[in-house]
């Protein structure tokens, strides 16, 4: 039998508008498919070691949140995040969580904040919130049975932007994405994958949930070859109802 391990990095700080909804889609689909899942919270003070997780899993939090986790993030975790994306692993960070890989944070009152500096990217703080359904076109995800269109739900005024060692997770179809400016939605570097796009990415997306699967998995066992299919057609129906009335 499989096993992936996943770690759900600040679960009682970085869980914004249901974004736990993520992990428990991962847990579902896998064992559907008879793959064993461990789920482990990691918190303020407590160990992260990334050797013992398959994907890791960073939600996104208010303002407040960001600030309460700084330091323990800044000089307990940050060195073995760092290790552990540039070892390969599997992560998904969503708004909050996404714009702490960055190099910092400057409000619209000027004030900048420093952040982990791993990915390079950074963000502006906004007066206008940017909220809404939106719908974004991921490449890595097309095949000939999907055309990579995720839907999502966006609420944030930081505008991000990528330096040149970024890549867009997508290209906006409807909504802002990471800044309402040059049509990029999230970031993806290695094995990272950033949205602006809360709770509801992966249950409503199950082929991005397949995508986080099958790379873990590839990653630990030589044998594997693809996921099995599931009956998908509720999942499908709702994906395209939601897609057609937002576009």
């Amino acid at each position: 039998m499989y096993e992936l391990n996943i770690c759900h990095l600040y679960p009682d700080l970085l869980n914004l508008y249901g974004d736990r909804g993520n992990i428990i889609a991962l847990k579902r689909r896998s064992e559907w498919r008879g793959i064993k899942i461990t789920i482990s919270n990691v918190t303020l003070g407590d160990s992260f070691i990334p050797e013992n997780y398959d994907i890791i899993f960073l939600g996104g939090g208010q303002d407040y949140e960001q600030t309460i986790i700084q330091d323990d993030l800044l000089k307990q975790k940050g060195s073995e995040i760092k290790n552990a994306i540039m070892n390969d692993k599997i992560f998904l960070c969503i708004c909050g969580g996404y714009q702490l890989l960055g190099k910092y944070y400057k409000t619209w009152e000027g004030k900048e904040i420093e952040f982990l500096g791993i990915l390079d990217l950074w963000t502006i703080g906004g007066q206008k919130r940017m909220i809404g359904n939106m719908a974004f076109e991921c490449d890595f995800l097309k095949s000939d049975t999907f055309d990579g269109k995720v839907i999502g739900f966006e609420n944030h005024s930081g505008r991000t932007y990528l330096g040149v060692d970024v890549k867009p997770l997508g290209r906006v179809l409807r909504g802002n994405g990471n800044n309402g400016e040059d049509d990029c939605e999230g970031a993806l570097y290695k094995n990272v994958h950033c949205s602006y796009s809360h709770g509801s990415l992966l249950p409503k997306n199950p082929a991005f949930t397949d995508h986080l699967l099958s790379l873990a998995l590839k990653q630990k066992y030589k044998d594997f070859v693809s996921l099995q299919p599931l009956d998908d057609v509720i999942e499908s129906c709702a994906h395209d109802s939601m897609l057609k009335r937002i576009l």
